[in-house]
C-alpha cells in the first residue's frame, strides 16, 4: 500500500514537471477571435488552463444528472433493505417463537428400548 503512494506522489511530481515546462515554453501571447470581431489576448498557457477548465466544469455538471439519479436509487434501495432486514427479523422471532409452543405442545416420546 505504501509502495503504491510512493508511485503515485513520484508520478504526480513528474507530471507536474512537465506541465510546468510546458507552460514556461509558451508564455508568448495569442490573440483568441471571437465573432462580431471581438477579441482577447493573453498568454498561450493562460487562455489553455481556462479553457480546461472551462471544458472540465462542462463535463462534471454533464455527469450531475446520472450522478443525482444513481444517489436517488441508491437512497431508495437502501431504504428497501432496510424494510426486508426488518421484516426478516420479525418473521425469525416470529418462527422461534412459534417452534417453542409446538415443542410445549407436544406429547412426551416414549423412550425407544
Amino acid at each position: 500500500m505504501m509502495a503504491m503512494k510512493f508511485i503515485s506522489r513520484v508520478m504526480m511530481a513528474i507530471l507536474f514537471i512537465i506541465f510546468f515546462g510546458f507552460a514556461l515554453k509558451n508564455t508568448q501571447e495569442v490573440g483568441l477571435r471571437f465573432f462580431l470581431d471581438y477579441e482577447v489576448r493573453g498568454p498561450l498557457v493562460i487562455l489553455l488552463l481556462i479553457f480546461f477548465v472551462a471544458g472540465f466544469c462542462f463535463g462534471v455538471l454533464a455527469m450531475m444528472p446520472i450522478f443525482l439519479r444513481q444517489r436517488r436509487d441508491l437512497i431508495k434501495q437502501q431504504k428497501i433493505n432496510q424494510i426486508n432486514q426488518s421484516n426478516h427479523n420479525i418473521y425469525n422471532t416470529h418462527n422461534l417463537q412459534t417452534n417453542s409452543n409446538d415443542q410445549a405442545n407436544q406429547a412426551p416420546q416414549p423412550d425407544s428400548v
